[in-house]
């Protein structure tokens, strides 16, 4: 078994691959819910007849744009704050790429379509890119956090062209590694995000399954519209080995087991089919989307299905 993520180029730019943003140029994401912004027509908003108002300052962080630092503020408190208008946005997005150690997870089997499997980190950096461009492409804003068992790295959503370039470069830079705390990262970044908006989770979700919805409730209770892309390899969808395998911890290298799969798959396949029918059940109560990626399929097909079905169903 492949345990080892293959590296991308330090280049953000290249997770931008053309034919994917061919595909997806034509598609949108529309919000479901209220987004709190300035509107142009895609998402429904509380505010009417805004323009340039401002809104309210919060602390800075690395990563806003020094341009909208108010050094009035900082001539008062000796401390940085940027500005916040009403109409900065249509949506506000932000994307939670999990980097823990599972996520490095590629497996040994080619695609027939792709050939070689990325792993679903790799897959997992694709999909955070396309879906960067597309809302920054629709003049909306985007955000990202990296984290494993703690925030590696917040980035705050702006809606400027050149904000992409720092979205791209981050993904780019980061390596899977470290054990996961999924839920409680997903507790702390529900409370840093202050303006209701779009929360996008990609993770293969390998934690406790209550403590994972507790989180997203969280978000919802927050008012967030949330998006899970859920990244698997094949292997762990359909556990196809036949002869003994050592199985190795990608997150705790000590915990290391040899076995006859022959004899788990059947209880392995049943517990697996039991996570993911109250995941996509209960998840679909909250009214959060909840998307199975596999490695082996083009990632862009993939987004193109699923922002197409949504499309028909929120103009629908």
């Amino acid at each position: 078994m492949a345990l080892d993520e293959r590296r991308n180029s330090s280049d953000g730019l290249n997770l931008l691959r053309p034919e994917a943003l061919g595909r997806l140029g034509r598609l949108q994401f529309i919000a479901r819910g209220v987004v709190e912004g300035f509107v142009t027509g895609r998402h429904r908003s509380p505010y009417k007849g805004f323009s340039a108002e401002f809104a309210e300052h919060r602390q800075y962080v690395p990563g806003d744009d020094v341009r909208d630092l108010d050094w009035r503020v900082y001539g008062r408190n000796d401390r940085y704050y940027v500005k916040q208008f009403i109409d900065e946005t249509n949506l506000r997005a932000t994307i939670l790429l999990d980097a823990s150690g599972s996520m490095a997870y590629a497996g040994d089997r080619a695609s027939p379509v792709a050939g070689r499997v990325p792993s679903k980190f790799e897959y997992g950096r694709y999909v955070a890119a396309s879906m960067a461009h597309l809302m920054i492409h629709q003049q909306d804003a985007v955000g990202l956090v990296t984290f494993d068992r703690r925030v590696r790295r917040y980035i705050p959503a702006r809606s400027r062209p050149m904000h992409l370039r720092i979205v791209l470069d981050e993904l780019a830079a980061t390596r899977a590694g470290d054990e996961t705390a999924l839920a409680p990262v997903l507790h702390d970044i529900a409370e840093r995000i202050h303006r209701r908006g779009l929360v996008m989770l990609i993770s293969d979700l390998f934690a406790d399954v209550d403590a994972i919805l507790e989180a997203l409730h969280h978000f919802r209770h927050r008012k967030h519209e949330v998006v899970v892309f859920q990244v698997l390899a094949d292997e762990e969808l359909t556990f196809p080995f036949q002869q003994w395998t050592d199985f190795h911890g990608l997150e705790q290298p000590d915990r290391n087991i040899r076995l006859d799969p022959r004899a788990v798959r059947a209880e392995y396949l049943a517990r697996f089919e039991q996570f993911q029918r109250r995941l996509r059940t209960d998840c679909g109560r909250m009214k959060i989307d909840c998307v199975t990626l596999c490695t082996r399929d083009p990632y862009d097909n993939a987004l193109a299905v699923y922002l197409a079905g949504r499309q028909q169903k929120v103009k629908g």
